[in-house]
């Protein structure tokens, strides 16, 4: 195997050359680490439905945490909590289809441009795939070896890894990205409208409080694990922002309770 086929190759510069013996034990990548695109693909989502769940236990929360601090009566905290819950479940999919389509068309934009450049020009675009990977640090004729490789083999992904940071075999379905926000939503937000509605009275707002500090330090530390981030500073952001959104949506609630 060349240098340059080592290089291209998915291990890299890591995979044995063709004068290891079939004994030798073969490449495997750090099972801590996201090698494989698709893995990558799928923390990402799963970095997004916490995220979404999350907004939707603040966002509900704050919603009939107000609401209870300005009345006493269980249906407007049913109404204002089933309005939250619906518009927020539903403006966080049109947000995330709207953006993700946009995304997605920028994507596939850019991916037509260079199916041009190498039809109509790939020696310059040859070049230019040499040149990039003279930048990040390989001789010039390493660098047209892997070059040439990459662009015999797929020229298009080549290129639009290196070069636009695109994979073309994974562009996001902004439909599956709305569907998948609406559910991590309305999963979270149901925990703080059930948790306001099944105690009595008196209870409601510290019930409704104590379930949510819990549930936000659970996905602070979930999206810290997810991301390798040190847990400790994610929960105290996360139970932090909650617990503030709360205390101010109450006190709002209560003067305009107040008032009115």
């Amino acid at each position: 195997m060349t240098d340059a086929e080592r290089l291209a190759s998915p291990g890299g510069a890591h995979l044995p050359d063709d004068s290891a013996t079939n004994d030798s034990p073969a490449y495997e990548p750090h099972p801590d680490e996201p090698h494989d695109a698709s893995m990558a693909g799928r923390l990402n989502w799963l970095r997004a439905g916490v995220l979404g769940a999350n907004d939707g236990i603040v966002s509900v929360a704050g919603i009939v945490v107000g609401v209870a601090g300005a009345t006493a009566g269980r249906q407007p905290i049913v109404v204002a909590g089933v309005a939250g819950l619906v518009a927020g479940a539903l403006s966080m999919a049109a947000g995330e289809y709207v953006s993700v389509s946009t995304q997605r068309d920028t994507e596939q934009a850019l991916l037509e441009k260079e199916r041009t450049e190498l039809r109509e020009m790939p020696e310059e675009e040859l070049e230019e795939l040499t040149g990039m990977y003279e930048s990040k640090g390989l001789p010039r004729s390493l660098a047209e070896q892997v070059a040439h490789h990459l662009t015999e083999h797929d020229a298009l992904g080549a290129h639009a890894e290196v070069e636009l940071g695109i994979d073309p075999d994974e562009l996001t379905n902004p439909w599956h990205a709305a569907f998948a926000s609406l559910a991590a939503f309305f999963v979270g937000a149901l925990l703080p409208f059930i948790a306001i509605l099944v105690p009595g009275h008196s209870w409601r707002v510290p019930v409704t409080f104590v379930a949510v500090l819990i549930a936000l330090a659970v996905t602070g530390r979930v999206s810290a694990d997810l991301g390798g981030a040190p847990r400790r500073a994610a929960v105290l952001r996360n139970v932090g922002g909650g617990a503030v959104a709360m205390v101010i949506t109450y006190a709002v609630g209560h003067l305009v309770g107040g008032v009115i």
